[in-house]
């Protein structure tokens, strides 16, 4: 059954990003066997998202509208339920879920981490399904790593002391901000994990103006 959510997230640029099966968890839909959580696949999902409706009719929210579209229509396909970690509180726990699924880590910086993906991991929405669907686990590539990502910050907002949230905004606002706004967070770009499925630079660009709105 993977197999086949695969190849349909796949005709969408999604990726089965890591996932878990479990029985009578409160923190998902009643009956649900197994959560899959989905995310871009590769540098092939920007110019992919951006030729889709939700992009061309001004819209607020298009990424998320077309989340919602896509993989509430993959859901209803699988006779599941489609869950995202937008749309107001209470937030789902995709960070916890994240971590169960033996493919996402804690990194040493305290984001996420996947053993494909690398700091670049992020969720459009997830499957919670009625059905147990196997699921391979990998191992933490940290362990092997020599952690550019603790000195690659040239604010000093991000390392093991956790995140310096104003820190980083007020580098985002000088001048010499405008590489990681440009073209993605310097400390998510520094983990050598996902140099073969390397954002491009507007999709990061995109979601960094979101967040330094």
């Amino acid at each position: 059954m993977l197999a086949q959510i695969a190849g349909l997230a796949a005709a969408h640029q999604l990726e089965v990003l890591g996932g878990f099966t479990c029985d009578a968890d409160e923190s998902l839909p009643k009956g649900t066997r197994s959560l899959l959580l989905l995310g871009p696949a590769g540098p092939q999902y920007w110019p992919h998202v951006t030729t889709q409706p939700e992009w061309q009719d001004g819209a607020p929210d298009p990424i998320d509208r077309w989340s919602r579209r896509v993989i509430g229509g993959l859901a209803c396909q699988l006779g599941g339920k489609a869950l995202f970690p937008f749309g107001g509180a209470p937030y789902h726990p995709f960070y916890r879920w994240a971590l169960r699924t033996g493919r996402i880590w804690e990194s040493p910086v305290r984001l996420l981490v996947h053993d494909s993906h690398g700091l670049m991991v992020s969720f459009r929405g997830a499957l919670a399904l009625r059905e147990a669907v196997e699921l391979p686990q990998a191992v933490r590539p940290c362990d092997s790593c020599a952690a550019p990502c603790l000195t690659a910050c040239p604010a000093g907002a991000l390392g093991t002391q956790g995140y310096d949230l104003p820190a980083c905004h007020g580098y985002l606002d000088s001048a010499a901000g405008a590489n990681c706004l440009n073209s993605g967070c310097a400390v998510r770009r520094a983990c050598p994990l996902p140099q073969s499925r390397a954002r491009l630079a507007e999709h990061s660009a995109y979601h960094m103006g979101i967040f330094h709105t």
